[in-house]
């Protein structure tokens, strides 16, 4: 197959949205299809072209990229009723960029591979910030060759680019990212939890140890959002419980017992049934909050029974 220049795109969210403008900034022709065409009209006026359905969106393109939210809207693009590997032309390349089952990586695959298409499974970190700037890390998983021919597609929309590996392992290498991240984030939302309750100014706890050996990128993107209690996503807590999901079910798989992925898991999850997987994983500080005034009333519970 030739040169890559025309490409579909579906799931115009955060993140896909400023993928969309960086790749027509390197001067792709994209062609994009969302559930809610409202949500997407300002990448439309800025000259990419709507469909009205996936089918329509995929037919005729040179590749096809898909981040979607969850597992199921992966299989439903790619399998079900006006799918994906009924649609688009033999030799395209598939690229999902969803942080998705490796397991269900495999199997996109492997279908793609029998009906002669080039699949490569490729998630992303660096979150919106990452999106905006273009600097995203990919990780990509699938046949090498197909890696190095889709490499300007990736350059247009991450810094970081690796080939991770045979199908699925660029969703493996995502969810050990995320792995990181739920103990990294933990550990900031605990400790800012700590000094706020020894009467600490939490912005001077944040200049004096961002840059030495507890410095992170958990603690430099989302610490100053926890002090202001800007709780706006960046990335969907309900997102991060997912992938979290994933990894812990992998994890089972292989016999590892990775107890902070799963106390972080349960806090989260915890955070969502009051209502908060809407918002940015840096509300995962709100465990800490909730249990403090949980404490509190409870003391006064106490007091009322003496």
């Amino acid at each position: 197959m030739g040169q890559i220049q025309s490409i579909g795109f579906i799931g115009v969210g955060i993140m896909g949205k400023s993928m969309v403008r960086n790749l027509m900034k390197a001067g792709y022709d994209l062609h994009i299809y969302a559930r809610t065409k409202a949500k997407a009209e300002d990448v439309i006026q800025e000259g990419a072209v709507f469909h009205e359905s996936i089918a329509d969106c995929v037919e005729g393109r040179d590749a096809v990229i898909t981040i979607v939210g969850f597992p199921q809207d992966v299989e439903e693009v790619y399998f079900d009723a006006g799918n994906i590997l009924d649609h688009a032309g033999a030799g395209t390349y598939l690229i999902d960029m969803t942080t998705t089952s490796p397991q269900l990586a495999q199997k996109i695959y492997r279908s793609g591979k029998e009906k002669d298409f080039h699949v490569l499974d490729a998630p992303v970190t660096g979150g919106d910030t990452g999106a905006k700037a273009g600097t995203l890390s990919i990780l990509v998983g699938g046949d090498e060759a197909d890696f190095e021919a889709c490499l300007p597609v990736f350059q247009a929309m991450g810094t970081n680019i690796n080939y991770q590996g045979k199908a699925g392992s660029g969703q493996h290498c995502k969810l050990a990212n995320q792995i990181m991240i739920a103990g990294a984030l933990s550990g900031v939302c605990e400790a800012l939890a700590y000094a706020k309750e020894k009467d600490l100014d939490l912005d001077v706890v944040l200049r004096s140890l961002s840059s030495g050996a507890a410095g992170s990128r958990q603690l430099d993107s989302l610490g100053p959002k926890i002090i202001q209690e800007d709780y706006a996503p960046g990335f969907f807590m309900k997102h991060f419980i997912k992938d979290m999901k994933l990894a812990l079910i992998e994890s089972n798989m292989s016999g590892l017992d990775l107890g902070v992925l799963s106390q972080v898991l349960a806090n989260c999850e915890e955070l969502e049934a009051e209502g908060m997987g809407e918002l940015g994983t840096q509300a995962l500080m709100k465990y800490y909050t909730m249990a403090q005034e949980t404490d509190f009333n409870d003391d006064e519970d106490a007091g009322d029974n003496l």
